[in-house]
């Protein structure tokens, strides 16, 4: 895995997408995104200091359905007009490394000696390869209520781009509850559940580019 040189870099905003999913009457999900976002990235020299601030616009919200858009952004959700933007902020990295198994024991079938700790002979350590996961905690902001959400995020790798620059892409995703925030709006149904479902999907999908 190359990892991005330190810097400083910022989201492409071509080449981004800033989603999520929520689920209407306990069955279907809906997706939606927010079409405008901007996230500024440090990647350290150790780059497990690396850091990440993001800004959403609220009233970017769409789902493909005007009437339900007008009503996420009203008071009974987001109200755009009070809080223009969510914050997302993180406070460490924690990798993700894999052991693969094939190699583990390609290992072990290398080596004339029986390995065993209570034989005496230390147990070869088993490869451990970077898998390019890795959890991003951090704290997230909606509508001045700041609560810790982890994003899992997978490494896309580095490349150059067409115009020299460097460039690295990933994904994330996550999971947090919208009434810790205070959206707490909803519709009971007659045959039991809500309208509405409690848990929110975060899916976002993005370049990011080194700042000269």
């Amino acid at each position: 895995m190359t990892i991005p040189a330190a810097g400083s870099y910022q989201l492409d905003q071509a080449h981004k997408r800033i989603g999520f999913v929520g689920r209407h009457m306990m069955v279907s999900p809906v997706r939606g995104e927010f079409t405008e976002g901007k996230a500024w990235i440090v990647v350290d020299e150790d780059p497990l200091r690396s850091s990440v601030m993001a800004s959403i616009r609220s009233a970017s919200i769409v789902t493909g359905h005007d009437e339900r858009d007008v009503h996420l952004k009203s008071p009974d959700f987001l109200n755009v007009e009070r809080y223009p933007t969510l914050e997302y902020r993180s406070t460490g990295m924690i990798p993700q490394d894999e052991t693969d198994p094939i190699f583990f024991w390609a290992r072990l079938r290398g080596n004339n000696r029986l390995l065993s700790r209570r034989g005496g002979v230390e147990v070869d350590p088993p490869l451990v390869r970077a898998s390019g996961r890795f959890v991003l905690t951090g704290e997230l902001t909606i509508k001045d209520i700041t609560r810790p959400v982890d994003l899992q995020v997978e490494f896309g790798g580095t490349r150059t781009d067409l115009s020299g620059q460097e460039i690295f892409g990933f994904t994330a995703t996550a999971e947090f509850d919208r009434e810790d925030y205070g959206l707490l709006w909803n519709v009971a149904l007659e045959g039991g559940g809500v309208l509405v479902g409690k848990s929110v999907r975060i899916e976002i999908a993005a370049e990011a580019i080194r700042q000269s």
